[in-house]
């Protein structure tokens, strides 16, 4: 009986108390494939630090299918692709090829190291497309936590040519969509504590400018790919602002975003309950990466 009490809770605010702004993507039709293959691939280079690996999960249906580079939380000190499994399944079975990348962890290395695990990600990805029966131009990513600030940073630096896009970045990394679940998209806002520093070498005080260079929200431009934000409005650990914030500046530069708060959920809740989020997350890649041409490639 103890354990029946924490399951209803999840269970309740699994399928209540969540609110939606933006446009949605309602009319977009997800398909539903029962069959999906599994396999574990290495897609760092042979002169990489260390040997990272991914699990690719894909329809056996016939293609070509969007794809989701999908980065998993931790605090970029911890954790595994695995917390992101059942995430990286779903959404194969919606229809999207899917990339669930491990990423190297602070404090052995520190920032950017973990931007550039994702931006060889990409290119592998990019590299794989034929094979894997993928379209090169609908590759979205989706990420929660430190995973959300990562495919978020990721898609704002991709092709401005700045110290973050180089060497290993370049138009190809850009995303086409974003889907960032409590994602810290401003890392000001952390004066304090231990994960940030030990991600970045160092005190807010001691290097404000690292601090400023690794906050997504200071990047933002015309030419940013649409936004998909889900979050827990009761989350302490990332307060929801940072998705808000984010949001405004994107929008004063006219790039589409979206909302999706979690009402009574914190920072781990919303993730144990995000199946709706990620529903409607699948959706919005799926609108901006599957063009009217090749809609009904993805289709049964």
């Amino acid at each position: 009986m103890r354990i029946a009490v924490p399951l209803t809770v999840l269970f309740l605010l699994s399928v209540s108390c969540a609110r939606h702004d933006g446009q949605g993507a309602e009319g977009v039709s997800l398909p539903r494939y029962g069959g999906v293959q599994s396999e574990v691939v290495t897609y760092s280079p042979e002169d990489w630090p260390t040997e990272l690996r991914a699990d690719l999960h894909y329809p056996e249906a016939r293609g070509p299918h969007p794809a989701v580079l999908v980065v998993h939380g931790g605090g970029w000190e911890r954790r595994s692709r695995e917390d992101m499994t059942r995430i990286a399944r779903r959404l194969a079975r919606r229809g999207f090829v899917v990339m669930n990348v491990d990423h190297r962890f602070a404090p052995q290395f520190r920032f950017p190291a973990q931007l550039h695990d994702l931006q060889v990600a990409m290119h592998w990805l990019h590299d794989q497309a034929e094979e894997l029966d993928l379209l090169p131009d609908g590759i979205g990513a989706l990420g929660f936590s430190s995973g959300g600030h990562l495919v978020s940073l990721l898609a704002v630096v991709a092709g401005q040519g700045g110290e973050l896009d180089t060497p290993h970045g370049g138009i190809r990394t850009r995303p086409a969509a974003v889907v960032a679940g409590g994602a810290p998209t401003d890392l000001r806002k952390y004066p304090g504590g231990t994960l940030v520093p030990q991600f970045l070498g160092g005190t807010q005080e001691e290097m404000p400018g690292k601090f400023t260079v690794a906050s997504p929200v200071t990047h933002v431009h015309e030419k940013v790919p649409p936004f998909f934000f889900f979050h827990g409005g009761r989350d302490t650990l990332v307060p929801a602002d940072h998705a808000t914030d984010m949001i405004a500046a994107l929008e004063q530069k006219g790039v589409h975003a979206e909302l999706y708060l979690m009402r009574l959920r914190g920072h781990v809740s919303s993730f144990l309950t995000s199946r709706w989020a990620i529903e409607e997350g699948a959706r919005f890649l799926r609108a901006h990466t599957v063009s009217d041409d090749t809609a009904g490639a993805t289709t049964e």
